[in-house]
């Protein structure tokens, strides 16, 4: 198994610009009416506004320094109507990355999950929101990106080890259930442990009801149920990827 190299500040911050410049480049080609296949209830506009106000709250954190989550008296930006959503978008993400690239690693803000400090968590988050989000735009557009395969591992890294680390959501399983993962083209590997309250994950290829194995980036979208099940093998029982597929929701809190 491949040692996991921890992605930098820099290399997050590039991943975030490129990738919510081709976001938008996909948003332009595809046009603000276009269905998203991987969100049925979107059209290309409300990626645009939702990846826009995430811009915006990251970067409210990073610029404010604020250190308490989210509250009630919390509003996402004003959306303004489509003949300024591009620039919008554009001007948001242009100012997040210029935020991140020249806040200090001393900074001290809230952050909900693990990472060296909170200036590496809201890069490493980003970067991937943004690369997620640009898949959707992609997809509305009739094309589907490639990620680099260091980038797409970082990122399962996060949504493993970080997201399904924590207690609560709705996968689980009772009795538990293993999913194991292998990147053919990086040759890291994670087995999750899907249990009756909780999950507990694992950077190596143990025993698995169900072994998925494909390129990283592969993985990465099908884990973030933006790929087709067809890009990846799947051995043992398909119930448990179904299962994956059905209950693995994502949030904040």
């Amino acid at each position: 198994m491949r040692t996991f190299v921890v992605m930098d500040v820099a290399t997050h911050l590039e991943a975030l610009q490129d990738n919510g410049r081709l976001l938008l480049d996909a948003a332009t080609s595809a046009g603000l009416d276009a269905a998203v296949p991987s969100c049925p209830q979107w059209q290309v506009r409300d990626v645009l506004q939702h990846v826009g106000q995430v811009h915006r709250w990251a970067r409210s954190y990073v610029d404010g320094g604020r250190t308490s989550p989210p509250d009630d008296d919390d509003r996402p930006a004003e959306v303004p109507p489509d003949e300024e959503l591009l620039e919008w978008f554009r001007d948001g993400h242009v100012a997040l990355v210029q935020s991140l690239r020249t806040a200090s690693d001393e900074l001290q803000c809230w952050a909900f999950l693990p990472a060296p400090s909170p200036r590496a968590f809201w890069a490493r988050r980003q970067a991937h929101e943004t690369a997620i989000h640009r898949t959707d735009a992609e997809l509305a557009a009739g094309s589907a990106p490639v990620f680099d395969g260091a980038f797409a591992a970082d990122g399962l890294d996060e949504l493993l080890l970080g997201f399904f680390a924590r207690p609560r959501g709705r996968l689980v399983a009772d009795p538990a259930l293993r999913l194991g993962l292998r990147a053919t083209d990086t040759g890291d590997a994670w087995t999750i442990t899907i249990g009756p309250d909780a999950r507990t994950t694992t950077r190596e290829a143990a025993e698995a009801d169900c072994l998925v194995s494909g390129t990283a980036s592969d993985l990465y979208l099908l884990l973030w149920n933006r790929g087709p099940r067809s890009a990846c093998s799947v051995e043992g029982d398909g119930r448990v990827l179904d299962l994956w597929r059905e209950k693995a929701t994502i949030s904040w809190r």
